[in-house]
């Protein structure tokens, strides 16, 4: 349970927000359900344990689970507990923007993160489909938000197989991971990258500083190692800027 409760999780509930309680943790299961973190037929945690892990009673509780029961997302059987019935799909996705690639070494040694949440997790199913993991399998997932000159500008999401947690994950605020990449023996021998526009959401909208509904310019890089021959993805990367502090810029050159 810890590995998808994790404790970064457990504080996006606020008892300070005009947002009912209830209405918060049915929100926050609801969107690791649509997501796939919890996958279809995973047992959700008992009305007791999610009272205990997101520090609310057990009422609250359990009118957040009826909220996900109404809605067709779980099915609550006496004796058998609680369990996901939704089945996640991939979505389409139309007309990508893929990049020249650029390499971001020098961005991140000219700046510092601040690591909101890490450890090894299991990623929500389309992540887990993409890098190809086992049901149950974890892999290396860091939160951060990257500051220049004072200004928080990048909101940073990954999930990357294949390396473990440092001893120290305090590595990560002035390391670039490409770097501990490398030195762990993972080399990346492509990348893509698509380039779209979002509004913040309010957990993201706090960690940078913005309104909520912010436009926010969101980059995902894909990052593959080739082994024998064919390429397969090792990390998973999303990134949210804040325009007003950061402008993605491409010089191309015909061949």
């Amino acid at each position: 349970m810890e590995e998808r409760f994790s404790q970064h999780i457990q504080k996006q509930l606020s008892k300070a927000s005009p947002t009912p309680l209830y209405h918060q943790l049915y929100t926050v299961l609801k969107g690791m359900v649509i997501d796939g973190t919890l996958e279809f037929g995973a047992r959700m945690p008992t009305e007791e344990q999610l009272a205990e892990l997101f520090t609310v009673s057990r009422i609250t509780a359990k009118r957040a689970m009826d909220e996900l029961a109404d809605e067709g997302l779980v099915e609550r059987r006496r004796g058998k507990g609680t369990h996901v019935i939704y089945r996640y799909s991939p979505k389409p996705v139309h007309a990508p923007l893929t990049g020249m690639l650029q390499e971001i070494e020098s961005m991140a040694r000219n700046s510092h993160a601040e690591i909101l949440d890490y450890g090894m997790r299991i990623p929500p199913q389309a992540i887990r489909e993409e890098l190809e993991l086992a049901d149950g399998q974890s892999a290396l997932h860091l939160l951060r938000v990257r500051v220049r000159d004072g200004l928080k500008f990048g909101y940073y999401t990954s999930w990357t197989a294949g390396v473990d947690m440092p001893a120290n994950p305090a590595t990560f605020e002035n390391t670039p991971r490409l770097s501990y990449f490398r030195e762990n023996g993972l080399e990346v021998t492509h990348v893509t990258q698509t380039l779209t526009a979002v509004a913040a959401d309010a957990q993201v909208a706090a960690a940078l500083d913005v309104p909520e509904g912010s436009p926010l310019l969101s980059l995902t890089r894909r990052s593959f190692k080739t082994e024998a021959g064919s390429e397969r993805l090792m990390d998973f990367l999303q990134v949210l800027y804040n325009p007003e502090h950061f402008q993605y810029s491409m010089d191309l050159t015909l061949d």
